[in-house]
């Protein structure tokens, strides 16, 4: 276990030798040698591991976690490629909480995975989680700016799908403050810069209440955004820019909401 976690190839070999040693034993964890590999980009004990007949390459952890999803979690991409060379290991295998390997590399923004698991017949771009969160969702939510690109350039993927409580992928960028995915999102006839989540929050709600001076210019820049639409409790866009004090924001609102009030 130590040895291929910490990726001592030679120690391994010479374990592997002896009729005594399980190198499929799972530890107090539920974590296997090949799990601990895969997690650590070390391709050469995984090829190792791969090689014997007494491993299974896709057994999960305790979670569901298999060493694909390891891999792809920590942007090993090496291993996720030796991995998905193998017809025995399932590229969208979620763990127990509707996590695939590609949701994983989408979340951390590892790029070179994705284009990986992207070029699989077998993935689906547009899997949710169990919050009905979707790899799109998560890198922009996150900032992942490549991520982006190279989902919003599949056709199998919903740029405007919301989560279970109505968010879509624009609220959240928003929010953050991540104006690149917000342009990137924004220049997509597809999605809708001025859609409600379920209480009534719209993207450019959630950039006025979030950290997002640069975000409420991009969304205030279109024509079809209502500057003053409140959400379910009446509260403006206007109204959490000043509650969280952000006056760059409060200074773009403000001209807007005296122009709808005189109309």
């Amino acid at each position: 276990m130590q040895a291929a976690c910490s990726g001592h190839e030679e120690v391994l070999k010479l374990l592997l030798e002896r009729g005594d040693v399980n190198p499929d034993k799972l530890d107090v964890y539920d974590l296997t040698p090949l799990w601990l590999a895969s997690s650590n980009g070390h391709e050469g004990v995984v090829k190792l591991l791969l090689g014997r007949d007494d491993v299974k390459p896709d057994k999960p952890d305790g979670i569901g976690q298999t060493p694909l999803s390891r891999a792809a979690c920590n942007g090993c991409e090496g291993v996720v490629s030796i991995l998905l060379r193998r017809d025995d290991v399932d590229p969208d295998r979620p763990n127990k909480y509707g996590q695939t390997p590609l949701w994983s590399a989408a979340y951390n923004g590892h790029e070179g995975v994705v284009k990986l698991l992207l070029g699989r017949d077998d993935v689906n771009a547009d899997k949710p989680d169990e919050y009905d969160k979707t790899p799109l969702w998560w890198a922009a939510s996150n900032g992942r700016e490549g991520v982006v690109k190279l989902l919003l350039g599949r056709d199998d993927v919903n740029p405007d799908r919301p989560d279970e409580d109505g968010q879509t992928p624009l609220s959240r960028a928003a929010f953050s403050g991540h104006e690149g995915v917000v342009k990137m999102l924004l220049g997509r006839d597809d999605v809708n810069p001025d859609k409600p989540d379920e209480y009534g929050q719209t993207p450019l709600w959630w950039g006025a209440s979030g950290r997002g001076e640069g975000v409420v210019k991009l969304l205030l820049g279109r024509g079809d955004v209502d500057p003053n639409m409140p959400d379910t409790e009446g509260r403006t866009p206007l109204l959490c820019a000043a509650k969280n004090r952000h006056a760059g924001v409060m200074a773009q609102l403000q001209p807007l909401t005296s122009a709808h009030r005189t109309a």
